[in-house]
């Protein structure tokens, strides 16, 4: 009888321990996730991103958040100076670049991450709110946006966590 006592309350410890390690939604975003692909597309049906395009995105646990994303096929300034590009230098600048920061909000049981976007490059994004669809597979984090600004049909992002 103690035997099956002792089992019961091992057992019973082992479920509390499982469920004290099931993480929310916020938990399981907080950190720093590195871009690796999009499936968004730009009007000639070419890849948003280009070949090989770096991102960062983190989270802080106190709901504050910082996106980046750029092409990696951005030409250099042949200035070598930010201030003195040329039209063509910084039209693809601006094209191959979005970043913006804020706060965020999840919907748990929506499984929903909302950027609250304080500034962004593209100014339009100013004072607005972002909301995707959140799922994970493993490392990568996958987010869905259901109302793209082009297009038809959803778009998604997949990000990495980093070590």
């Amino acid at each position: 009888m103690a035997a099956i006592m002792l089992l019961s309350l091992g057992l019973a410890q082992l479920a509390s321990d499982a469920a004290a390690q099931q993480k929310t939604l916020k938990d399981g975003l907080v950190g720093a996730w590195k871009f690796v692909s999009s499936t968004s597309q730009r009007d000639d049906g070419s890849a948003t991103w280009g070949p090989n395009p770096k991102g960062s995105l983190i989270f802080t646990d106190s709901g504050r958040f910082s996106l980046q994303i750029m092409r990696s096929d951005r030409p250099s300034y042949k200035s070598n100076t930010r201030m003195r590009g040329s039209l063509i230098e910084n039209q693809a600048t601006t094209r191959g670049t979005l970043s913006y920061f804020g706060t965020y909000t999840v919907s748990e049981t929506d499984r929903v991450l909302t950027f609250h976007i304080e500034s962004s490059s593209f100014p339009n994004f100013n004072d607005t709110d972002q909301k995707r669809v959140v799922s994970f597979t493993g490392n990568d984090l996958r987010l869905e946006n259901l109302s793209p600004r082009r297009g038809s049909g959803s778009t998604f992002q997949i990000w990495e966590r980093t070590k």
